[in-house]
């Protein structure tokens, strides 16, 4: 079943993602819904991409279970015939792509670790010599390993694109305690992820983390270390010096690259082997990641 739109949950829309679509269950309580809709350059694609919401949601619950140990996250249940005010009877549609989660109050920034050199990273690094403030080792080539992970904010908007920022601009935003608390989980996080990633075969190469605080402390929340907010690339192929294969949203990126889209809308229409090819792309990542068959 592709899912593209939710108007049949009929409770108050909490809020609209380009992805994601979240209800208010009531005062405490939240249904994520995980649509099959992909964006790219914060632009979304009027084509579904088949089981994509699945993949995200599973992948989802598959990090938040892991990273329990580290920090306490916001989910209650994935079991749809837990759901409460009768959402069971919209299992079709709800299973296996949502989530029943508690209402966290977030912080307005997003959290991102970098443990290679790409994307906005490598276009700073070329240009200055630093990302988001941080000085960097002179002669890295795209891709290169970075000497340790580093912890690059950057600013959560919902209208147009992010912008990173430094940590110093974060500690001026939020404070120095919430700041510091902020870099200490993502790279917490991120360090144990990519080490068991790679056991897998798959170097996290960045990701983005949201966080928020549920009765005074810091949880994740909304999604983690999935194909959508973070760039994954297989091990046995990887290659400094040169764009990477990946697992992740870069395929969809470099083909409308490829085309000399100017990101901005309306998106272009999506080819069925880009679509179809994207899938694979999806269940290959949530497959090695977590040793599950898809289905």
């Amino acid at each position: 079943m592709l899912l593209k739109n939710t108007d049949f949950v009929d409770l108050p829309v909490f809020a609209r993602g380009k992805v994601r679509d979240v209800f208010e269950v009531d005062d405490e309580t939240l249904l994520m819904v995980v649509t099959d809709r992909i964006s790219a350059f914060d632009v979304v694609f009027n084509e579904p991409i088949p089981d994509k919401g699945k993949v995200l949601n599973k992948i989802s619950e598959f990090w938040f279970e892991f990273t329990k140990g580290i920090i306490g996250n916001h989910v209650i249940t994935t079991d749809v015939s837990k759901y409460p005010k009768g959402l069971d009877r919209f299992r079709d549609e709800l299973e296996g792509r949502s989530m029943l989660v508690r209402k966290v109050r977030m912080e307005n920034v997003e959290c991102i670790v970098r443990g290679y050199l790409e994307g906005s990273g490598l276009k700073e690094y070329r240009a200055i010599g630093s990302v988001c403030g941080i000085k960097l080792p002179e002669g890295l080539k795209q891709a290169d390993r970075l000497p340790e992970p580093i912890f690059t904010p950057s600013t959560k908007s919902k209208e147009g694109h992010d912008v990173n920022i430094t940590f110093e601009d974060l500690v001026d935003m939020i404070g120095s305690e919430r700041a510091k608390r902020l870099k200490e989980k993502s790279l917490e996080i991120y360090t144990a992820a990519a080490e068991y990633a790679e056991s897998r075969g798959i170097i996290i190469a960045d990701t983005k983390f949201e966080f928020g605080y549920l009765d005074g402390e810091l949880v994740i929340a909304d999604e983690i270390l999935t194909p959508d907010s973070s760039r994954f690339w297989p091990l046995d192929d990887y290659e400094p010096g040169r764009p990477q294969k990946s697992f992740d949203k870069q395929f969809l990126r470099e083909y409308l690259e490829g085309i000399g889209w100017d990101k901005e809308p309306p998106a272009p229409p999506l080819p069925a082997e880009i679509i179809e090819k994207t899938r694979e792309k999806y269940i290959e990542a949530y497959e090695r990641l977590t040793g599950n068959k898809f289905c």
